[in-house]
């Protein structure tokens, strides 16, 4: 229609293109919506598009709201933002709001090479993708990327003049980088980092896009495709993908997304990408595990889990399985036998009130003190007999009595630690210089219970 054709000629006078970011006062506001009153000119409406308008300060904001509130009938508002969120509420009750989708990447690279090719522009396809990503779903973002680029290049669309423009990480430097994490390879990874910064990169972009590929490798490992955005690069991290574990890549990723976030607390922004990678080094559970000092013991039921994953055993760990085991086998050490179990829970506490009888063929004998009674149920026995099938490696049945024992069970010698802890703890309070001083001048008292121990 006549009207179309004007608007899209730029002389269609009832359309009123209003740019918030550049009239963000209220006054710009008022001198616009001075002419509301006046009936359109050729069309049956009047229509103000306003661009940007979580741009416009709190006071134009009030004055749009008193013509929002009872407009004329023959006059249309198009608010048009990308954070809605900082809209007053008082507006957004207002108005209809209409959420237009991200236009998908392959559509955005599909219409910028028809232009490209209606232009006779050289270009790369690896270049218009890196401008579709970088769009992230805009068509007039690309079309404005795409002639920055245009300008950049001397009429060329070349991938590594868009990137460097844009600030993106080579696709061969992030392979580099993957490379050396899952080989370990702390020198390999530095020199990839010195080799990138000859080339002035964005460091947060150059995060961002390491956090992309491990993210399609996560997809990769869990859906077994994935939909094709660069061919090579997706081959590439297929390759890849099997080297890592799936918690190396969720913590990998973690790390990357972080460390951006704190870039700008970093000295100096190659620096901070420097800690990422080596953060990731530093967590990799090859070099986590550390041998434990001779008075730390670790429960059996987590070494077990640990050999059983493949993982290293620490020297500590072995340690006290060996003595664990020792003891069951010949002095019936019940607590060992409890905290080798690995039960949680109501469980635990029904082991830890029991005391060992005895064990005859698939019968295991326990006593249980009256104290934890409450704590005999079917569910929970039948826990502890699985539990106990797992620990012997032979299925076993329980043959539980309840009696007042006076025998040591776990749960007492757990309270009786813990009493000795306390005891141990309040003395240390009584025999401080400082506490002492205290008292003395000020006829400060300790109060009762306040005092705690550490561990």
């Amino acid at each position: 229609c006549g009207a179309c054709r004007d608007i899209d000629a730029g002389r269609f006078v009832d359309l009123l293109e209003v740019d918030a970011a550049s009239r963000t006062k209220v006054d710009d506001t008022r001198e616009l919506l001075d002419n509301v009153q006046y009936a359109p000119a050729r069309g049956r409406c009047k229509v103000y598009l306003i661009d940007e308008v979580h741009m416009l300060s709190t006071h134009s904001f009030n004055a749009l709201l008193k013509t929002l509130e009872e407009p004329p009938p023959h006059v249309k508002f198009l608010l048009a933002t990308t954070d809605p969120q900082k809209l007053p509420v008082t507006v957004l009750s207002r108005c209809l709001q209409f959420h237009l989708r991200r236009l998908p990447l392959p559509l955005i690279q599909e219409r910028l090479a028809s232009i490209a090719a209606a232009e006779k522009v050289e270009f790369e396809p690896a270049a218009l993708r890196a401008i579709a990503r970088s769009a992230e779903g805009s068509m007039r973002d690309a079309l404005s990327l795409f002639d920055q680029v245009l300008a950049f290049g001397g009429g060329r669309a070349l991938e590594s003049e868009v990137r460097s423009l844009l600030g993106t990480l080579d696709r061969r430097h992030v392979e580099t980088m993957l490379n050396a994490l899952a080989s370990g390879d702390g020198s390999a990874l530095m020199a990839c980092v010195a080799q990138l910064d000859e080339r002035a990169p964005d460091y947060d972009q150059a995060l961002g896009e390491l956090a992309a590929a491990i993210q399609r490798m996560s997809l990769l490992q869990a859906l077994g495709a994935l939909p094709t955005e660069d061919e090579e690069q997706d081959a590439a991290l297929a390759t890849l993908a099997p080297r890592f574990s799936p918690e190396d890549l969720q913590l990998y990723y973690q790390v990357a997304i972080m460390a951006r976030r704190d870039l700008d607390f970093a000295p100096d922004a190659r620096g901070g990408f420097e800690m990422a990678l080596l953060r990731m080094l530093a967590f990799r559970p090859e070099t986590a595990a550390r041998p434990l000092t001779p008075s730390t013991t670790v429960p059996a039921s987590a070494v077990a889990k640990a050999a059983a994953a493949g993982g290293a055993t620490p020297a500590g760990a072995a340690v006290a399985v060996r003595v664990a085991s020792t003891a069951d086998a010949t002095d019936g050490n019940w607590p060992a036998t409890v905290a080798a179990l690995g039960l949680q829970g109501p469980a635990s506490q029904l082991a830890a009130h029991c005391v060992l009888v005895g064990r005859k063929d698939d019968v295991v004998q326990l006593r249980l003190d009256a104290a934890g009674e409450h704590f005999r149920r079917p569910q929970l026995e039948q826990k502890l007999a699985e539990a106990l099938s797992s620990h012997y490696g032979t299925p076993v049945r329980l043959s539980i009595a309840v009696t007042a024992t006076e025998e040591p069970t776990p749960a007492r010698q757990l309270a009786r630690a813990a009493d000795d802890r306390q005891r141990a703890a309040e003395q240390a309070i009584e025999s401080d210089a400082n506490v002492r001083t205290l008292r003395e001048v000020f006829s400060a008292t300790v109060q009762p219970g306040s005092v705690k121990p550490l561990n």
